[in-house]
């Protein structure tokens, strides 16, 4: 049963990607993995995608999750916001 949030147009369960941005290294990819899989499960066949800038320098990492409420949305984001190594979230 699909369950919508008041006040969000999502409906949940959802399938949700999350894109986070910083300097690339491998501390970077496996903080934002870890940040991301403490609060949902990965979307079953979707692979996180790692999207390195044209000189290299920074990183974009995707990650389509299984959303089941626009709190486990929130906390996500607000996790990624305050780690000093994401310049940004999407």
């Amino acid at each position: 049963m699909k369950n919508q949030a008041e006040g969000s147009l999502l409906e949940f369960p959802c399938r949700f990607p999350i894109k986070a941005m910083g300097i690339q290294s491998d501390e970077f990819k496996s903080l934002v993995t870890d940040i991301i899989g403490a609060h949902a499960e990965l979307w079953p066949g979707e692979p996180i995608r790692f999207n390195p800038s044209k000189a290299g320098k920074y990183i974009s990492i995707t990650a389509v999750v299984k959303a089941t409420s626009q709190e486990q949305l929130d906390a996500i984001y607000q996790d990624l916001t305050d780690c000093k190594q994401v310049l940004m979230a999407l």
